[in-house]
């Protein structure tokens, strides 16, 4: 099985891009998404960045800033704590066209990105470390058991090299 499959056995038809509604101009004006290397080497200042400081230190070490991060769906925990720090005022989720994810160079992980340990997948790998069964099957959401999963899974990300351009994002809403 491969991300191509996957795409089409769970129906998705759009992965996600948390962010501040106040960025959707500078996201018009360069054209689309940008990675944090490529925004900091031509000196792009963005109005609410999504990650703090120390997330911005670890995706360089880990060499994370060359990539667009991703998510399958449209309840990425960092979202919440995005909220919960102030760093996100108004919250909006950006729908990004599947097609985004199928590059070989697209990288993936099991778990936030940057967090200690997480290794970073290629399609292959992800198609079976990734929960895609707890992210996209309807199942009882009451059983604590399946809850979790569902949590574990929501934390995987997807990681695109250099920009998702504009005519990659479909649609927002808000978050």
């Amino acid at each position: 099985m491969n991300i191509k499959s996957i795409i089409k056995k769970y129906n998705i038809d759009g992965i996600w891009h948390f962010t501040d509604k106040s960025n959707l101009d500078s996201i018009q004006k360069y054209e689309g998404l940008l990675p944090l290397k490529v925004l900091n080497d031509k000196g792009i200042e963005i109005p609410v960045p999504g990650g703090n400081e120390w997330s911005q230190d670890v995706d360089k070490r880990k060499g994370l800033d060359d990539y667009v991060h991703l998510c399958f769906v449209d309840n990425h925990p960092m979202l919440f704590m995005a909220i919960q720090e102030g760093r996100i005022q108004a919250p909006i989720w950006l729908k990004i066209d599947v097609s985004a994810m199928l590059a070989p160079e697209v990288r993936f992980t099991s778990e936030v990105s940057n967090k200690s340990g997480v290794p970073i997948l290629d399609p292959r790998e992800a198609v079976s470390k990734i929960n895609f069964e707890a992210l996209f099957t309807y199942t009882n959401w009451k059983d604590p058991e399946i809850h979790e999963r569902r949590n574990a899974a929501e934390k995987s990300e997807i990681l695109i090299p250099g920009i998702v351009p504009i005519d990659k994002i479909l649609s927002y809403k808000n978050g």
